[in-house]
């Protein structure tokens, strides 16, 4: 333990300092350079032509040595599309070295105060997962403000397609006239369209972008409607009466449910609430899960068990419509 403490946090140490040297690093990227990404992107996937393809370095960490790692680490796509998906301006290794620190700091206190590993341990692996926990509440808010504002936002298509403009000038009126991140994300569209990539693979990035059914059932038929041809005002707006009566029935799903999900929350928090209430009231009583040699085995084993069960209760209460 003597020559493990100074060990850890010398560790701790220099990940702050790489954390600090992420976090000075980088900087708001200019409108040229979100076009070529978008263009790269596309190409990427395989909806551009050839010509389109740019050779350049994609940057996923400010940290050199980093950077190269996840170069070669197939997953760091993925954790940079799921933090851009979130509205978050952060690089994955960024996002890797807080949660990297915030783990090791935490699993380094808990072990100098209580020494125990494996409540440290725990602790540790929760302080681990949090930076990607933040991200993904961030991620869901922010997909559920799209999907609330996207039938407005067909209607103005609608609206503008109906006056006589174009399709295109109605992605830009979309991306100056509405609320974030519906703003935001047809602004992407509108630009990579204007930049000469084709209007298809436009539509087929901001489907990629933004995962959600509405906007699939969006791309498609405009795809259907740019192949077959016909009435696209019309299909607007049966589109976005389709979306707000989903929307009507799942609000009457979520009131019916509602009780379920307010059982499902109280016996998701009933257990660490009642240690909380017990070791306020009878110290001793809860300080042999802490003190007696197969306490943490107990604790971790509870923890496990209600992982699994919160899992299982929010499975059975979520219902997707």
């Amino acid at each position: 333990m003597e020559f493990t403490l100074p060990a850890l946090t010398f560790a701790i140490v220099v990940l702050i300092l790489l954390l600090a040297f992420a976090l000075g690093g980088g900087g708001r990227k200019d409108v040229v350079k979100h076009r070529l990404e978008a263009i790269e992107r596309g190409a990427q996937r395989g909806y551009g032509s050839p010509q389109l393809k740019l050779l350049r370095e994609e940057v996923l960490s400010s940290v050199p040595a980093l950077n190269r790692l996840l170069l070669r680490w197939n997953g760091a796509e993925r954790l940079r599309v799921f933090t851009a998906q979130a509205g978050l301006n952060i690089l994955p290794g960024k996002l890797i070295l807080w949660s990297l620190g915030l783990g090791l700091g935490l699993y380094v206190l808990v072990q100098y105060i209580y020494s125990n590993p494996i409540f440290a341990l725990l602790l540790g692996a929760t302080g681990a997962v949090a930076p990607t926990a933040f991200v993904a509440f961030k991620r869901s808010r922010r997909l559920r403000a799209f999907e609330k504002s996207f039938p407005e936002a067909i209607d103005l298509l609608g609206r503008a397609v109906r006056a006589g403009h174009a399709f295109t000038t109605g992605l830009e009126m979309v991306a100056t006239e509405t609320p974030e991140p519906l703003a935001g994300e047809f602004k992407i569209a509108f630009d990579e369209q204007n930049f000469g990539l084709p209007l298809r693979d436009a539509l087929m990035n901001l489907a990629a972008r933004v995962p959600i059914v509405d906007v699939r059932f969006f791309v498609t038929a405009l795809l259907i409607h740019k192949e077959t041809g016909g009435n696209l005002a019309e299909i607007l707006d049966n589109l976005s009466r389709v979306i707000r009566e989903r929307f009507k029935l799942l609000g009457e799903v979520r009131i019916r449910t509602a009780q379920g999900r307010l059982t499902a929350g109280i016996l998701i928090a009933l257990p660490p609430a009642m240690i909380l209430v017990m070791r306020w009231l009878n110290p001793d009583y809860v300080n042999q899960l802490f003190t007696d040699p197969l306490g943490p085995y107990m604790l971790a084993g509870a923890a496990l068990l209600q992982v699994v069960g919160s899992a299982m209760l929010w499975k059975i209460v979520s219902i997707q419509v």
